[in-house]
Parts: structure tokens; sequence; C-alpha cells
């Protein structure tokens, strides 16, 4: 746990550090708050409903975590391989474990920031209109979980390149696969549908439960195991380049 929370320590100051991480942020508020107005709010078509425009709100804000997440995630390896600096990880007595759990909670963390930034958005819906606090609350944790999981992939496809840009090619590949899972699984029959749109990660996960201020279990419990699928992922592979 110690060199957890010293790698994860390291990595969140390089985050605050980093003016990209800022320019990041300010894009990701630019982009929340435009998407916003011209999505959740044009498409509301003058109508008084709030839900409704907190559930388009949260249907763009998810594009925007995803985005979010995958630049935040996908140098995170690759980058130390190209400073050499993941020679010195390696011969220190810390774990490839202990290196990917370090760096996945450093994105993850920063990711909240980002998201605790931009609550200002609902709660200017939330005066004087009939929406809960537990809508929010629900919204924003399916936007962290969604955010999770794509770190988790950002991360296992920096441990697979030294090169950031073959690692950001490969993380939104990814990322496109499994989020269009479910529109492949309609062209599936039989069993192979459902498992097929079971795994994806946002049309049957976020968009029918967590974007309409519904918590289920069942959806926790995906992006939970997902995010721990790619991050062991990502431990077995530094495990194999560690001996190669």
């Amino acid at each position: 746990m110690r060199a957890i929370k010293i790698i994860w320590r390291r990595e969140l100051a390089s985050y605050i550090r980093s003016p990209f991480s800022w320019v990041l942020a300010a894009l990701f508020l630019l982009v929340n708050g435009l998407l916003f107005q011209g999505f959740a709010l044009g498409q509301s078509g003058g109508a008084t409903l709030s839900a409704f425009v907190l559930e388009r709100y949260f249907y763009a804000a998810s594009g925007a975590a995803i985005f979010a997440g995958m630049l935040l995630s996908f140098r995170l390896i690759s980058e130390e391989r190209q400073n050499h600096s993941m020679v010195l990880l390696n011969t220190s007595p810390i774990k490839d474990s202990e290196i990917v759990v370090g760096k996945y909670l450093a994105s993850l963390t920063f990711l909240a920031i980002l998201l605790g930034l931009s609550l200002y958005i609902p709660l200017m819906l939330k005066v004087g209109n009939k929406i809960t606090f537990a809508q929010i609350f629900v919204g924003y944790f399916g936007l962290l979980l969604l955010g999770s999981v794509t770190i988790a992939i950002g991360l296992f496809s920096s441990a697979l390149t030294k090169y950031q840009l073959v690692a950001g090619v490969i993380a939104a590949v990814l990322l496109l696969i499994m989020v269009f899972l479910f529109q492949f699984s309609k062209q599936l029959e039989g069993a192979p549908r459902e498992v097929f749109g079971e795994l994806d990660m946002w049309w049957i996960h976020f968009q029918q439960g967590f974007m309409r201020g519904v918590l289920n279990l069942k959806d926790v419990v995906y992006y939970v195991a997902v995010t721990y699928f790619f991050l062991l992922l990502s431990v077995k592979t530094l495990e194999a380049k560690r001996w190669q």
C-alpha cells in the first residue's frame, strides 16, 4: 500500500504541475458547457422537464468523460519507457501491480476533480426545478465509472508499447469497440447477441441506467469487473515485458 500511495502522489503531482492537464481541464469544462447549451437545452425544445434536460446533459457529458479519460491514461506507462524511468521502477522493490494501481488511481483522482468542477451545470438545473440530488449523484457516479473503464483501457494500451501515439490509437480503437458492441450485437442472433450486448460499455450500462438516474447493481458490477480485467491485463503485460 505504501508503494501505491507513493506512485499515486507522484502521478497526481505530475498532473497538477502539467500545463497539458489544465488545458485538458479547461477544454473539458468548455465542451461540457457547450454541449449542455447546444445539445441538452437545444434538444429539449423549450420543454420545462428538467429531468429530460439533465438526461441529455449526461448523454453529452459521457462522451467528454471518455475522451478525457483516454487522454489522461494512454501516456502513463509509454512515457515512462520513453524517458527510461521505467528501468528505475523495474529495479526498485515495487510490484508491477502497485505501479498499475498507483497510476490508475492518480488518473481516476484527476478525472474526479474534472467532474467535480463541472457540477455547477446540473446544480443550475436543480435550482427551482424538480430534480433531486440523487439523480445528479447517480449520473456523476456513472460518469466516474465510465471514466474508470476508459482509464483502465488507456493504461493497458500504454503498457503494450513505448510509443505514445501508438498507445493512443490502440486505446481509441478499443474504446470504439467497447462503445459500439451493442450496435454490433444487433446483427447477431441468440446467445451471442445477448453476450455482446451486455459487454457494451455505454448503450446498455450507462444510457439505460446512470444517464436516467437509475442505479442498478448490475451496472456497477459490470464497470468494476471490466476495470479490473483491463488493469489485470496491464499488470500481466508489464510482467511479460519485464522479462523480455
